[in-house]
Formats: structure tokens, sequence, C-alpha cells
């Protein structure tokens, strides 16, 4: 059995790759178009020919299905294989039989295995890092990839104090609960989460259109994603100024910066690393 099998077995980790799974059956030509178009923007750029990109905790494959048709030649890993393999259809769909885009299975806080990739004029990890257990190793080592003069775009949950601890013990629960049983996570959580949207949507005269639409704006279903992010574990957080704080003395300066303010999302990064 592998370690990342055996962690999923003793409700150390989540299955991401599961959903993304799902997320693949509604993947359509607006998504991935909608997608270029956020990386091009948080990145400053409108091509990424002869760049080379690393993709980390690639998920769905999508952000690497867009770098590629940037320009850029690709490196994705994962540490979940489903994650992995939903990659790999990506990259059969649109790239088949591409040499400009590796999909392998593999670990951040692996600094053997991140040693044999080299490093990267952009080194991509969008809501990955926080989910690895040593989000600060995890960090490190991921902006240890990053070329002089390149880019480092990562995303990271937003530290909310005592919610961020809430979220964590629900987490946990979900996931040491047998499956047969986490309904009793899930039901309070899906409430917790969408009741005060369906409220809104119904004092506009609008009830349940935001449910309705979900899908059309994240790819996924809103149950699907309330189960991603319940069951989103390992969790850990960091304010906006901590992650700047921890990566300046690495040589990284940072160019983007978008918060989201006092949510439970992402805040978001767009790193230089300082040519010496």
């Amino acid at each position: 059995m592998s370690e990342f099998a055996k962690e999923v077995t003793k409700g150390d980790r989540f299955e991401f790759g599961k959903n993304w799974q799902q997320f693949l059956t509604t993947l359509d030509d607006k998504r991935v178009e909608e997608a270029e178009a956020s990386l091009k923007q948080m990145l400053g750029v409108t091509s990424l020919d002869g760049k080379q990109f690393l993709d980390i905790g690639s998920g769905s494959g999508l952000f690497s299905l867009v770098a590629r048709r940037l320009g850029a030649r690709v490196t994705s890993f994962d540490y979940d294989p489903h994650s992995v393999a939903c990659t790999k259809e990506l990259r059969k769909r649109y790239f088949s039989e591409d040499s400009n885009w590796t999909v392998q299975e593999g670990s951040v806080l692996d600094e053997t295995f991140l040693e044999t990739l080299g490093q990267f004029d952009v080194v991509y990890s969008w809501g990955v890092l926080h989910h690895t257990g040593q989000m600060w190793n995890a960090i490190g080592n991921a902006a240890n990839r990053v070329a002089p003069g390149g880019q480092f775009f990562i995303a990271i949950y937003n530290d909310q104090g005592w919610a961020s601890k809430v979220w964590l013990w629900w987490k946990q629960s979900y996931n040491r609960l047998p499956p047969s049983l986490r309904f009793l996570v899930i039901y309070p959580c899906f409430v917790r989460l969408w009741l005060p949207t369906t409220i809104k949507d119904i004092l506009r005269g609008k009830p349940f259109q935001t449910w309705r639409s979900y899908h059309i704006r994240r790819g996924m279903s809103g149950w699907h994603d309330v189960i991603d992010w319940v069951g989103g574990y390992p969790f850990e957080v960091a304010s906006t100024e901590k992650i700047v704080e921890f990566l300046r003395p690495l040589g990284f300066e940072p160019l983007e910066v978008k918060s989201c303010g006092k949510g439970h999302g992402c805040n978001e990064f767009v790193l230089r690393r300082v040519e010496k």
C-alpha cells in the first residue's frame, strides 16, 4: 500500500482526485478559456512561449493545460494518483503524445524528487501547499524550484483565527469517520455554507439562483464543492503578511497579492525571484 493510501485509510488525508474526476465531466472550452484568461492576468503575460512551467499539485490538470496552450513546456505532478490520472486524461484529450508536457506522481515534500526536476520560469501551485501537512516546508521546497527572475504563483488558505480552528476540527472529524457516518459532518456544514446565500437569493426574488448556476462558475456542483471544502485535510492557513515575510528572505518580491478579505477562501500571490 502506498503512503498516500495509508494516509487516506487512517483518516489523515482527503482524496481530492476523486472530485477532480467529476470536474472533468463538466469541463468545456469556455471553462478552459476562462482559466487561461485568469492565468494571463495574474502573471501579467499574453504568452508563455519558451517558458518552463511547473504545476505542483496539478489536480484536474486544467492549469497545466492552459500553460501548454500558452506555449510553455509543462511539468505536472501530484501526490494523489487520481489527480495524476486526471491530468494525464487532459493531456490525452488536448495534447496527445506531446513531449512538451510531462505528468508525474510525486510529493512537494520529497526534496530528492524535486531536485530531479530542475528549476522553472513559472512555478504554479494553487490551493495545494496548505494540504500537505507541512505547509511551510512545502512552500520553501516549491520556491526552490523557481529560477532566478522567475515567477512563483501560489494560493494559500486565509487565516481566520478561531474560525479556521473550527474548520480544522470539522475536517478532521469528516476524514476520521467511516464513510457511512460522514453525513453527520457534511449536512451541518452544508447548511452553514449555503444557508446565508440561499436566504440572500430568496430576498432578491431569485430563489436558489446561485445553487442552480454554481456549476457554470465553478465547474463542480455545489454539493461536490462542499465535500471538497469540508473534506480538505490536512489543512493549514496563513495571512498574506506571513507568506510575504516568509518568502522575502528566500529572494522573492511580491508582484501581485490578492486577498480574500476575512473569508475562508484562498489568498493569491505572484512573486518574482530576484536575480542575483
